[in-house]
């Protein structure tokens, strides 16, 4: 009667992502877990068999790298530390899960065609995050990334296209976002390395992503980027680069295959989700 109930007038299903919602959603399984099926994504740093399903970052599961072992106090290992090989419930992903699939940049690139369809090529977009405790730089790099972005866009003669251009103009927030105009119609990408989030949704292009100031990033994020670089995904930017010249990689669809890991764990129960 309860999962009848349950299929009728819902939830069946809790998805939940980062810190703020883990005491609700953990809170919400304790106390109807026959009738709801919980989903974390990220690594909530608590014990993950109060989640149903768990989607984590590799890099997120695996911390404690010789390198980044002495970063941690031995007090915390315990709860950082995972098991090996983790549980049937907890997937481990490459990187970040988000919205970006072809599908969004065909979309994307069919509403900001005006906007970018007659803009001089190559376009390189470059996305700028800020320091955290894990990737610390200042002033020494943004003035090392300004100096490599005038070498890179002189030799292109970027700059000069685009110096009267009427269509360079700064985003108030008001307007509609044009990052994903970028990510479907720019060549290339240079991308601050501290946001495993903005890396990871650049990457899912194809196109070439070059990395600034990951040599200033510790632990989990030199993973991350250790990952990508094997992959073929990203390269650092050193501003000796021909933006003209391409060169590309598979894309990743780890949103979709998650949808699917939950559709197929929801069927072992016999449950489904409705369209």
């Amino acid at each position: 009667m309860a999962r009848r109930t349950y299929e009728k007038d819902g939830p069946i299903l809790a998805v939940a992502c980062g810190r703020d919602t883990i005491s609700i959603v953990s809170s919400i399984r304790r106390l109807a877990s026959e009738n709801i099926f919980v989903v974390q994504i990220q690594h909530p740093r608590l014990h993950l068999n109060r989640f149903d399903l768990d989607f984590t970052p590799k890099h997120d599961y695996y911390p404690l790298t010789p390198e980044s072992q002495k970063q941690v106090p031995q007090f915390l290992r315990g709860w950082i530390t995972p098991r090996e090989p983790p549980d049937r419930h907890v997937v481990l992903t490459i990187r970040a899960l988000h919205q970006i699939d072809a599908t969004a940049l065909r979309n994307a690139a069919s509403a900001w065609r005006d906007e970018f369809a007659a803009l001089p090529k190559p376009l390189l977009v470059v996305n700028i995050g800020g320091p955290t405790s894990n990737c610390r730089y200042g002033v020494d790099l943004a003035k090392q990334l300004t100096t490599y972005l005038l070498s890179v866009l002189v030799s292109n003669f970027v700059t000069k296209e685009l110096g009267g251009n009427p269509k360079v103009y700064t985003w108030d927030g008001q307007e509609p976002n044009p990052h994903m105009g970028h990510l479907a119609w720019v060549d290339a990408f240079v991308v601050t390395a501290d946001s495993v989030s903005m890396i990871s949704e650049v990457c899912s292009t194809g196109k070439p992503v070059y990395l600034m100031g990951a040599e200033h990033c510790k632990w989990k994020l030199c993973d991350f980027h250790k990952s990508l670089k094997e992959r073929g995904m990203v390269r650092p930017f050193t501003g000796l680069e021909n933006i003209s010249e391409s060169w590309s990689y598979p894309p990743l669809n780890e949103t979709a295959e998650a949808a699917s890991r939950v559709h197929e764990a929801l069927a072992e129960r016999g449950w489904r989700l409705w369209a």
